[in-house]
Parts: C-alpha cells; sequence; structure tokens
C-alpha cells in the first residue's frame, strides 16, 4: 500500500520545523546508511540525538500519534525515531531497499522496518528534481508532496530520490514497525477500517457497522504481532 497522508503537520508546525533546520548543523547522511545504501546515497543529515533532531523528532511523533489516517493504516507498533535530511546541488540517493531491521541509536531496542515513511517540509515549488520514486508490485510512483504531509509505503520496496537541482528539499523520513507485518494483511484491515468509517459517517445499517467492525477486530486479533 501507497498512501499519501496529508496535513500531519499544521502550517505553524512547518514554520517552526523549518526555522529549527536552518539554525542547525548538517552532517554526512551516509552516516545512517548500510554498506550497500552509502554507496548510492548523498545528502545531508542532522545528527542522531542532536537537540534539533529530538525537538523536531518529538514534534513529529506527537503529530503521527493524532492522526487517525496513520494510525489506521500503519497499525504501528514501535516507530523509529524520527531523522531528517536535506538534498541540494545536484545530491541524490541511488536505487536501494531499506534495512530490514534498524538499531535506535543509544539503546538496546530495534525494530523492525514494515513501513517506511517520508514527511515534507519544503513544498514541490521550492525546489526541482527530488522525487521520491518508489517500486513495487503495484508499479512505479514519483512523490513530491506538499509541505506538512507524507508519504507511506512498504520498506520492501525499492525506491530513489532523483538529484535535486535547484533549491534544498528538506523532510524527516523513519520507519515503522506494524502490530501486522504483511502489508496484504494490513491493506485488508486499512479497506475495511474505511469502509466501516463511510457507512457510520454516512447513517447507514449500524447491524452492518457492527458486524464489520467485528470482522475487522476478529482479522487484527489473528494477524497482530504484539
Amino acid at each position: 500500500m501507497l498512501l499519501p497522508i496529508p496535513d500531519v503537520l499544521t502550517a505553524d508546525q512547518v514554520l517552526r520545523g523549518r526555522q529549527i533546520l536552518e539554525g542547525t548543523e548538517w552532517v554526512d547522511g551516509r552516516v545512517t546508511a548500510g554498506h550497500q545504501s552509502a554507496q548510492t546515497k548523498n545528502n545531508m543529515q542532522l545528527p542522531e540525538g542532536s537537540p534539533a533532531a529530538r525537538e523536531l523528532g518529538a514534534m513529529v511523533l506527537a503529530a503521527l500519534e493524532q492522526n487517525a489516517l496513520f494510525i489506521s493504516a500503519a497499525l504501528p507498533a514501535r516507530v523509529f525515531p524520527p531523522l531528517f535530511n536535506r538534498y541540494q546541488g545536484g545530491q541524490a540517493f541511488g536505487t536501494h531497499v531499506d534495512n530490514a531491521i534498524r538499531q535506535v541509536t543509544g539503546t538496546p531496542h530495534r525494530i523492525r522496518t514494515d513501513l517506511s515513511a517520508t514527511l515534507f517540509f519544503t513544498g514541490p515549488n521550492e525546489y526541482d528534481g527530488g522525487e521520491l520514486v518508489i517500486e513495487d508490485t503495484y508499479g512505479t510512483h514519483e512523490v513530491k508532496l506538499p509541505a506538512g504531509h507524507m508519504i507511506l509505503y512498504p520498506s520492501t520496496s525499492l525506491h530513489h530520490v532523483r538529484p535535486v537541482t535547484r533549491g534544498a528539499r528538506v523532510a524527516s523520513f523513519f520507519w515503522i514497525q506494524s502490530m501486522v507485518r504483511d502489508d496484504g494483511e494490513r491493506t485488508l484491515l486499512f479497506d475495511l477500517d474505511v469502509a466501516i468509517q463511510r457507512i457510520n459517517s454516512d447513517g447507514g445499517d449500524q447491524a452492518s457497522a457492527v458486524q464489520l467492525t467485528g470482522i475487522y477486530h476478529n482479522l487484527l486479533r489473528r494477524w497482530a504481532d504484539v
């Protein structure tokens, strides 16, 4: 499932985030790349654990906790502390697959990367290039979203970031371990949840809504890994 999630951050939160990002130190983005990815990764990144990264990461996580669409689609068990990157002056990231397991820096904790997310802090009109290109069984998709919007996609997907030839592309990126690791099962649950919400909002047959809700939770009970 490839899902754009609009307005994860408000305009004020995006502005605050950009102010922090513009006034902080950036380092070579290869510090968080695996061996293969490091050969194709060319960008800048906020140091993990820096005051700026911690403040912005807390803001992103708080926003995600309040986002019903994200919760419904991801069914998150754990979210990796958000990271932040910048592409400019021709920088790009070649085709790669994200590591299956990520160690949370400075802790003994690991997460399985079921879903990948990119949350944009700059809008499409502020830079040329920089499209996130995602390839999977559902086809090839180019993603370039407004500031404050996020794309969610399976971490099993091949993906790359095209060179930024004007301006700067600034975003947060992170991974989610879902309670339901299989993307097909997770997609079925999401579609069912959306249908239930539509029946409820339209004032439809409540007996059907209750029955479908029961089916949803019984499937979640069968598939969830908690």
